[in-house]
């Protein structure tokens, strides 16, 4: 089955609880918090605390992307706030073993993210570590990207290493997923499907907008 996971970075900042409820009622699978500190990326966004505040709202998962510069020391205040999945930047992690593992064992899912320049072997090394790799789309930073098509033989080549590993990794794709771009990521090898300006800015509301995702794969 393939999953939906709204991208709070494009919902309405000044009800984010409510909008979290929105898309729980429109169907959604998980909710995805694009957690931008304004050094690795030039956007600064959500902290911990505006995580922890919309937790209780909606039994949902909730997964941190982070794009931070210093993830470990983020990544224990976003699983204390209730993120079940934490994605860090192999970008980022000079020791990515430790990282994995630090995140694992504070009691979270650990997940890889490539951006779209790093090649699918540079995680080759952590796969028997990883419960989800989030292969980046558009280069991260901003909402409402244009999706980047010729990263999909880079998907089908992540595919091939979790299938490979004999492991249930889910597989995400995250910028530019629109209807129209999400057969050809699922049709590469992906699972679940980040989506903000789609879900949030679609003018007949997260549940069509959430269908019409589902529909399109």
């Amino acid at each position: 089955m393939v999953e939906i996971a709204p991208s709070m970075l494009a919902a309405d900042a000044s009800r984010l609880g409510d909008e979290c409820q929105r898309v729980a009622d429109a169907g959604a699978h998980r909710v995805h918090w694009d957690v931008m500190d304004g050094v690795f990326v030039p956007n600064l966004t959500f902290g911990p605390d505006v995580v922890a505040a919309c937790r209780s709202l909606v039994d949902l998962h909730f997964e941190a992307h982070l794009m931070v510069v210093k993830p470990d020391e983020l990544a224990p205040r976003y699983i204390e706030a209730g993120c079940d999945t934490v994605l860090i930047h192999s970008e980022t992690c000079p020791h990515l073993h430790r990282s994995l593992a630090a995140i694992a064992e504070a009691g979270a899912r650990c997940g890889v993210v490539l951006n779209p320049h790093t090649p699918a072997s540079s995680i080759s090394e952590v796969m028997a570590m990883v419960d989800e790799v989030l292969v980046m789309t558009v280069n991260p930073g901003f909402g409402g990207q244009r999706y980047i098509a010729s990263i999909e033989s880079k998907i089908a080549a992540v595919r091939k290493m979790i299938d490979g590993s004999g492991r249930s990794i889910d597989l995400e794709v995250d910028g530019g997923i629109t209807a129209a771009t999400a057969t050809a990521a699922v049709g590469a090898g992906a699972n679940v499907l980040v989506a903000g300006s789609a879900v949030f800015g679609h003018r007949d509301g997260p549940a069509v907008a959430i269908k019409e995702l589902a529909s399109s794969v």
